[in-house]
């Protein structure tokens, strides 16, 4: 079955205290036990070379599934746009933004609760969450609950992604951490090529509604994987910062709702210029909370690090081109090009194989030239990338498309694991689970608005284009070329910025920050405490 022409874009809780019999380690088990503290033995499964394999290759794969869903929404758009529930422009951009939405705000209190409750459980809890959200859009019967179950499966990407993180640093020996978060970076930048290819086969033969039946037995084979090979983190003493979090959230979805509304409403209708104030003033009490607060979810002051601001910024920026990319490209090769799901899907493997072959010397080249020439030229790389397709037409060969592809892939590839290992690098060891949400959410949230901003250009671009009597074909093609100029400006601009910030923090011996991270008031003591509790 093959989908019709797709149409134009418009507009557990622990003990409250220490035994009586025996003290107590930072994850609750008790100090002689064999499950006792950071000084157990590690499982079988993190102690042998082919059981750390088998630890990353299941996180990975985690991600993996987590980072396709997004982009593999944007291949079922054409059939989401023809089926009953016929939604406009503005709620196709809410279907693929409300799983993104959820699951930026959310990735760094997820990685506090797996640093408070354990990072395996919160793992495992996050594949049947996700799961779950995935069996619900399949059934849904109407946009509604296609919405909810979109957030539901956000929710579960949130506290599976972190997860990975820290058990995966846990089983890796330390000489090997730098090249496991590469490769853990590697499955998260090919998670959205992943989605495309196996996207298409799903949607060239099968509605909408199998592309979420298809994650369901993933999810499943991901939950026994998991279960089996896994190693249990300890977990630390981490305090929940509901009201920050909940303020994240809220302040998101407030500029998204802006971005993607506008074009339909008005850029200056009432209920758009409240949605941008009320993201401003959300965003602010967000700093406000966190420059208080004694545990934050995020504390404000950890972006006096260079390395981590710029780490930040500079994930952000790159998933923000990646995914603008990932929704103008199935909508530019089925409705220009006149391919089919399946030919669009596969046409951009060849971007994940060369991504993949890059990654690997990413943090090699960054030892020997620096992080931040490492990651300034693999972001201009992207924004050539972009340019480069702003390029294309109904007439430019297949051949010449994979090579602007395979230029953005380069980018990513050098990019993406300099960028991770700068974050991760910027936080103390034992807030792990923060450092991996807090790039997690960059991420998410660059992808997010890459989907929106771009989305809302095309809309506007096609509409102007078809109101000056253009085709439909041509109207579009020009509408996307546009979206990938604004899209490579956006990250050249930000590209100077991190190149900037990464300077700043160079450390000598690029194992660290130059300075400890800020903390907020009381978290000496807690980590005093916590560092005495381990000792016991």
């Amino acid at each position: 079955m093959t989908s019709s022409a797709p149409l134009p874009p418009t507009g557990r809780a622990r003990s409250a205290g220490p035994s009586t019999t025996a003290p107590r380690t930072a994850d609750g088990s008790t100090a002689g036990s064999p499950t006792a503290g950071a000084g157990a033995p590690r499982s079988a499964a993190a102690g042998s070379r082919a059981g750390r394999r088998s630890v990353t290759a299941a996180v990975c794969a985690c991600v993996l599934v987590a980072q396709s869903l997004v982009a593999a929404m944007n291949l079922a758009i054409p059939k989401i746009a023809a089926s009953a529930l016929h939604p406009t422009p503005s709620q196709l951009l809410w279907i693929v933004d409300t799983y993104v939405l959820v699951f930026a705000g959310l990735l760094i209190p997820a990685g506090a609760l797996g640093d408070r409750y354990g990072r395996k459980g919160i793992l495992l809890t996050g594949l049947g969450v996700f799961g779950a959200g995935a069996l619900l859009s399949a059934l849904a019967p109407g946009l509604p609950i296609l919405l909810v179950a979109r957030a539901v499966s956000g929710a579960g990407a949130a506290l599976l992604v972190p997860a990975t993180m820290s058990v995966l640093l846990h089983a890796t020996p330390p000489e090997q951490k730098a090249s496991a978060v590469a490769a853990w970076s590697a499955a998260l930048a090919v998670g959205g090529m992943a989605g495309n290819a196996g996207g298409a086969l799903i949607l060239q033969y099968l509605p909408w509604q199998g592309l979420f039946w298809g994650y369901v037995p993933l999810a499943l084979v991901l939950f026994g994987w998991v279960a089996r090979s896994a190693p249990r983190v300890p977990r630390q003493t981490a305090t929940l910062d509901l009201p920050g979090s909940a303020l994240l959230v809220l302040a998101s979805a407030a500029l998204l709702f802006g971005i993607i509304e506008g074009p339909a409403l008005g850029w200056a209708s009432p209920p758009v210029v409240a949605a941008f104030a009320l993201a401003l003033a959300l965003f602010a009490g967000f700093v406000r909370h966190g420059l208080r607060a004694a545990h934050p979810v995020l504390d404000p002051r950890l972006f006096r690090l260079p390395r981590l601001r710029g780490g930040s910024i500079g994930i952000a920026v790159a998933f923000f081109g990646l995914f603008a990319l990932f929704y103008v490209n199935a909508q530019f090769l089925q409705y220009v090009k006149g391919y089919s799901p399946l030919q669009t899907g596969f046409a951009i493997v060849p971007m994940a194989l060369g991504m993949m072959a890059v990654t690997r010397y990413g943090m090699s080249l960054a030892r020997r030239i620096g992080e931040a020439t490492t990651a300034g030229v693999g972001l201009a790389l992207i924004a050539a990338g972009l340019l480069l397709l702003s390029t294309a037409d109904a007439g430019t060969p297949y051949a010449l498309y994979l090579t602007f592809l395979l230029v953005l892939s380069t980018g990513a590839g050098l990019a993406m694991p300099t960028l991770s290992h700068a974050v991760v690098a910027s936080v103390p060891a034992h807030r792990s689970g923060m450092g991996s949400g807090l790039q997690g959410a960059a991420r998410e949230l660059g992808a997010s608005l890459g989907i929106a901003v771009v989305g809302t250009v095309l809309s506007v671009r096609f509409a102007s284009g078809t109101g000056h009597g253009a085709g439909t074909a041509g109207a579009f093609t020009d509408a996307a070329a546009f979206g990938y100029r604004m899209a490579a400006g956006v990250v050249l601009v930000a590209g100077a910025v991190v190149m900037s910030a990464l300077r700043a923090g160079a450390h000598p011996t690029g194992a660290g920050p130059a300075t400890p991270p800020p903390q907020p008031p009381g978290a000496r003591s807690a980590a005093s405490s916590e560092a005495g509790t381990r000792r016991t």
